[in-house]
């Protein structure tokens, strides 16, 4: 409680993030593997830029590792996501992480309980003391499992707006900040993208929709926001370890199939049959609403932390740590900010295991058209590092 009261310097918040990584276990990946770079998001909504960006990665001769993580609050999490291939499972040690990235160039999984043990222990308490959103806690929270892993190199998707952590520039550039300074203080090298969070990332939110989208984008197709974002992380990514990868190369990787027969290989030795893959059957809820627009104009603005609220609330957030969550609730975009807008032209497309009318009038409520114009969104804001 004083830390998030009286806040802690970074030295302080340094000190505290290595007190909390020296917990638990420290791999230090790096050793065997050394041009290793990791990668976090502070999350969003349809933000499935980790499937993508680490086998495209991987097929390119830098290895990658993440420890993925579940769902919290409005975010739906990478774990969560991938577990909606059939067989696949992602329990991570420092042995199978080595296997791994040994076989296919990449490791994502969920750590052990061995990893950063005070993290849990100490997120347990800010969340009955309301210190869940002090700076410095969560700056020590996210890299005392992060740099547990030993990566050589790891970057930071910082998001920002109305889906964000922290939504205003200001704060999340503070954020991103601590994260690269506290990093590279404890031997890391880092760097941050801060990336717009207003309207959802990519055309899919949802569990199995995203990765139904993430195998398009590792197929060369998959939507523009999506991929350039993810084109922009890995190439940060690769600087940090001393290689330069253009966004030809890495489109070239995506399209010759290189980064999708890197995933299949993956997901084959975490338990995933590689027949699915010739074609891949991912749930989708049965009953559709369309989102249609009230009338002609721009859209203005989508109240997008709230959508992925709502999807939350329809089955695709777990209401307890162990419950079920629906991986078939689903929203589709059709247009983006700025966008013009016919009367009665679709707008999205959500997908619910059963109609409630209350609920999809609350979807409807996100979206907002006006007469003038509305200036489009740019995705990469500005870099840290």
């Amino acid at each position: 409680m004083g830390a998030a009261i009286r806040g802690l310097d970074e030295e302080q918040t340094l000190e505290l993030t290595r007190a909390m990584l020296e917990s638990g276990e420290s791999w230090r990946l790096r050793d065997e593997f050394p041009r290793l770079v990791d990668k976090h998001s502070t999350g969003g909504v349809g933000d499935s830029v980790s499937i993508v960006l680490a086998p495209l990665l991987a097929s390119l001769g830098i290895p990658v590792a993440m420890l993925t993580g579940r769902g919290l609050g409005h975010t739906a999490g990478t774990a969560d996501k991938l577990e909606a291939i059939p067989g696949i499972t992602q329990h991570l040690d420092r042995e199978r992480a080595v296997r791994l990235l040994r076989e296919t160039g990449m490791a994502l999984g969920v750590a052990t309980s061995a990893v950063a043990p005070a993290d849990r222990r100490l997120y347990g308490l800010r969340d009955r003391t309301a210190t869940v959103d002090s700076l410095p806690l969560i700056v020590a929270s996210i890299l005392s499992k992060k740099l547990a892993l030993g990566a050589a190199a790891l970057v930071f998707d910082v998001k920002v707006g109305d889906a964000a952590f922290l939504p205003e520039l200001a704060a999340a550039r503070e954020l991103a900040r601590r994260l690269v300074g506290i990093s590279r203080g404890l031997g890391v090298e880092s760097s941050a993208l801060l990336t717009s969070m207003d309207e959802p990332l990519g055309e899919w939110a949802g569990h199995a929709a995203e990765v139904r989208e993430s195998l398009e984008c590792l197929a060369g197709a998959g939507p523009k926001d999506t991929v350039e974002v993810t084109l922009a992380l890995a190439s940060e990514a690769a600087s940090l370890v001393g290689v330069e990868l253009g966004a030809g190369e890495l489109r070239a990787a995506l399209a010759d199939g290189r980064a999708g027969a890197t995933f299949t290989r993956w997901a084959v030795a975490q338990g995933a049959t590689e027949a699915w893959f010739e074609r891949p059957e991912l749930p989708l809820a049965p009953e559709e609403s369309v989102i249609e627009a009230p009338r002609a104009g721009y859209l203005a603005r989508i109240a997008t932390r709230r959508l992925g609220e709502l999807l939350g609330a329809a089955g695709a957030a777990r209401t307890a740590p162990d419950g079920e969550l629906d991986r078939g609730v689903a929203l589709r975009t059709r247009v983006r900010v700025g966008d013009r807008v016919e009367a009665g032209e679709e707008m999205a497309r959500i997908y619910l295991r059963r109609v409630e009318p209350s609920l999809v009038e609350q979807f409807r409520a996100c979206y907002e058209v006006t007469e003038a114009p509305a200036p489009s969104l740019p995705l990469v804001l500005e870099r840290v590092g």
